[in-house]
């Protein structure tokens, strides 16, 4: 490997890729992908691992995902220059689709007039159909109810575009014409990929391009095994849920995480079987990236010049078991299924906070809930459904600072919708989009602060999802004597009555008037309070998110005016 070399492929490789990201950003139509950006774009080898991949737009953690499950419904002679390969069908990809609400492309990439590579992308639909608006609510149990599945085909062959695909699509969303929108965005910046592709292949030449993607992805193995290298030896556990509601009981999350070296393997044997509710997603018998986010989050932490590629993948091993509600079977729901990665992704830093010494950080609040919105703009009944806010609580604390307000790791890539952009799109006014003062939990290292949200209805006759909203009972924990972080909210105010309490919201109808108001959980603190120093608690209280009466109480640090009054900080903390 030349180090020189293969550190040029792999910034070209990223460049073509933002650039195509980029390109399907500013020319998507629905709200969730041109605001929030649940998509992305990436080129992937004939094996089907991504080695070129954005990092700067649409969702970035992509780190040894492949799409072989999609490619080997196609044999290589099917294939032909200006194909585009569609599916959304989780079960016969083998979860490269992890949701039906997620629409996945390819398009095979001929150099010099041989199969070279694949374009790929994918955008989360805001509607294809089912039983509710926006196709997703927590409590589907079949995914018959969740809408249109398409089998892996052909969108395109040879530049033509199956006309039949298309209709099913606008005939079976309620706002079929704007994802279709959406699909042509992504194809477009598929097609910049095969041309930037082809010029990269006329300068280097094929035999360069294909030794650029070896030693890329051999690169980021050997980054990748260092990382893991550093981890203590030896075998770790932990468990956590998904709090059950009237219709179910507590869904268990057990991880088992082994380091051998440069090795790791994580099994999640003994957590709870698939269930009748759309918290479900499937992984296949392959290692799959839903499994394994904590590390390779962790092993991007320690090299944060790795290229994300395929290669980060090598020297791990994950599975679940066939069956369990992280490796389900047909025909189970997944709407929801990201709230069972987000607890598989707490279990699994709960096991690599024992392999570092120290640990690394606190439990984080998660995606609180990503709001869904349909309403009747006319008489004819006919809905409009459009994503509002990808609504996230704070991030643990960690090992050598406080967690991020608003915005957990896993998550960070959802983008919250501008208010001007909302209320523009949809018949809702933002009464309130804020954090919340006190609401992280407390540590050396304090959590990263709840989010507030209210939401006026003014439509006659509208309708309201919320997905990944969880946390009212078990707070996110936290570490080494930090305080577990703060628990979500719902709520309704109607005209002319008391606010009442809604809990998990699966559809809520709203009348125009009413007001929802909901509060995410928050990040559990890292560490012993007392051990605050007492600046960062001073900085708090005067960015009013703590009362001068918890910083004594909680953290024993007396504010006086606008400083720390040291003698009664010092008496305070050595009386305890």
């Amino acid at each position: 490997m030349d180090p020189v070399q293969t550190e040029i492929m792999k910034n070209r490789f990223s460049a073509m890729a933002e650039e195509a990201a980029t390109l399907a950003y500013r020319t998507a139509h629905t709200t969730f992908v041109k605001q929030t950006q649940d998509f992305q774009v990436a080129v992937a080898d004939l094996d089907g691992y991504f080695f070129a991949y954005p990092m700067q737009t649409g969702v970035v953690t992509g780190s040894g995902q492949t799409i072989a499950g999609l490619l080997k419904h196609f044999c290589a002679e099917q294939l032909r220059p200006g194909d585009v390969l569609i599916s959304n069908d989780p079960f016969r990809t083998d979860g490269v689709v992890t949701h039906m609400m997620d629409i996945h492309m390819a398009r095979p990439i001929f150099v010099d007039g041989r199969l070279a590579c694949f374009a790929w992308s994918f955008i989360h639909a805001s509607d294809i159909g089912g039983a509710v608006p926006g196709s997703i609510s927590p409590d589907l149990y079949e995914c018959f109810q969740e809408g249109l599945r398409i089998r892996p085909k052909k969108l395109v062959e040879a530049g033509r575009l199956n006309q039949d695909i298309v209709d099913i699509l606008h005939d079976n969303s309620r706002i079929g014409e704007t994802i279709w929108g959406d699909l042509e965005a992504m194809m477009a910046a598929m097609r910049l990929l095969d041309r930037r592709i082809n010029e990269l292949c006329e300068k280097v030449g094929r035999a360069g391009f294909e030794q650029g993607v070896a030693d890329v992805m051999a690169y980021a193995e050997m980054k990748a095994r260092r990382a893991i290298s550093g981890l203590t030896d030896g075998q770790y556990s932990f468990a956590d849920r998904i709090e059950g509601d009237q219709n179910g009981a507590d869904i268990e999350f057990r991880c088992r995480l082994t380091i051998r070296g440069d090795e790791a393997e994580i099994d999640y044997d003994g957590s709870s079987p698939q269930v009748r509710a759309a918290f479900n997603f499937t992984t296949g018998d392959r290692t799959h990236p839903f499994l394994c986010l904590a590390l390779t989050h962790y092993i991007h932490t320690v090299e944060p010049d790795i290229p994300v590629n395929g290669g980060i993948m090598r020297p791990i091993r994950a599975r679940a078991p066939r069956g369990s509600v992280m490796n389900a079977t047909f025909p189970a729901a997944m709407g929801n299924r990201f709230v069972a990665v987000m607890r598989s992704y707490d279990t699994l830093m709960g096991c690599l906070n024992q392999a570092v010494p120290g640990g690394i950080v606190a439990c984080g609040a998660g995606q609180a809930g990503i709001i869904s919105y349909a309403w009747s703009p006319s008489g004819d009944g006919r809905q409009r459904v459009a994503v509002v806010e990808p609504f996230s609580g704070g991030s643990g604390g960690r090992v050598r600072g406080d967690g991020v307000d608003a915005s957990d790791t896993m998550i960070a890539v959802l983008k919250s919708a501008p208010v001007e952009h909302v209320e523009s799109e949809m018949p809702l006014i933002v009464r309130r989009h804020d954090l919340v003062a006190g609401s992280f939990g407390h540590g050396r290292f304090r959590g990263g602060a709840s989010v507030a949200i209210a939401l006026e209805n003014r439509a006659p006759d509208a309708a309201i999802t919320v997905r990944g909203l969880d946390r009212f009972r078990c707070r996110p924990w936290g570490v080494a004597g930090g305080t577990p972080g703060g628990n979500s909210l719902a709520e309704i105010d109607a005209p002319g009555q008391a606010s009442r309490t809604v809990g998990r919201i699966k559809v809520l109808h709203l009348r125009a008037g009413d007001v929802l108001r909901m509060r995410s959980s928050s990040g559990g603190g890292f560490g012993d309070p007392f051990e605050r120093e007492p600046d960062r608690v001073l900085r708090d209280v005067l960015d009013e998110l703590l009362s001068r009466e918890d910083a004594e109480t909680i953290y024993g640090v007396k504010i006086d005016g606008d400083r720390v009054d040291g003698a009664v900080t010092q008496r305070l903390r050595a009386a305890r």
